[in-house]
């Protein structure tokens, strides 16, 4: 039987030891270990995928609105780099927390630059969090000609409601928002994640749905704000309901 009072030293030893570990995977170069071994997977999914009969034609679109700012959910985002037109840029906005360093290195491997902030939250704490800068990165970005990849809904906040940040990107840029979903047919849902990570598993069909795009006005007053917003929020889940839907439909032989 252990003593009483060796076993504290154990639970402090484990703790250390897991902060230790913390610590040694954010890296720089577990990162980039990580973030390749990432990339190389999802590169290797997307080859695996066919296409789903009825998915959106979203090269013309993205072509025909570039530059735009492409809306999707946390937890549907891993999917993007694979309907991005290779030969427009893009600028993806990405968190500020030290898990997102992975991502970084993930979406920086697929050819897209990063940017780190907030982008629900622009009035509250943007300056804690990085929102102004984010959106002057970003605002600057369009002007220069590239296109932006926008998670719509804010970190830890409410899954699948979009945040004021992108609809105030887009009345600044004068650029249109797309509402925008990708799911594979096989998939692994997170269910203990706040907000259901998806994971793309190989050997199945992708479907990319984009609705009609979000234009808002350059003197929209903040009730008018509001308004897009909820409009927003119902249009990107509409997308993700008619991308799960075809990717989940079966094919007759």
């Amino acid at each position: 039987m252990a003593e009483p009072a060796a076993r504290p030293k154990r639970r402090k030893w484990r703790v250390r030891l897991k902060r230790r570990l913390k610590a040694a995977s954010r890296s720089p170069g577990a990162v980039r270990v990580v973030g390749r071994l990432i990339f190389e997977g999802l590169r290797a999914i997307r080859a695996s995928q066919r296409e789903a009969a009825g998915s959106s034609d979203y090269n013309a679109i993205l072509h025909e609105h570039h530059p735009a700012i492409v809306a999707l959910w946390h937890g549907q985002h891993l999917l993007a780099p694979f309907f991005r037109p290779r030969d427009l840029p893009y600028l993806a906005l990405l968190s500020r927390s030290a898990d997102a360093e992975i991502n970084a290195a993930v979406v920086e491997r697929f050819g897209i630059e990063t940017v780190r902030g907030s982008g629900g939250r622009v009035r509250e704490a943007a300056s804690q969090k990085g929102g102004v800068r984010a959106l002057i990165r970003m605002k600057r970005a369009l002007d220069d000609g590239f296109g932006i990849c926008m998670i719509a809904d804010v970190p830890k906040g409410v899954p699948r409601e979009a945040g004021l940040g992108i609809v105030t990107l887009a009345r600044l840029s004068g650029r249109p928002i797309v509402p925008s979903a990708a799911i594979t047919s096989r998939r692994r849902v997170l269910e203990k994640t706040w907000d259901k990570t998806t994971l793309p598993l190989p050997f199945g069909r992708i479907a990319v749905i984009m609705e009609e795009p979000i234009f808002v006005p350059p003197h929209a007053s903040a009730d008018e704000l509001e308004e897009i917003r909820a409009r927003l929020t119902l249009a990107i889940e509409r997308a993700n309901r008619r991308a799960a839907d075809l990717a989940d439909r079966k094919t007759s032989h």
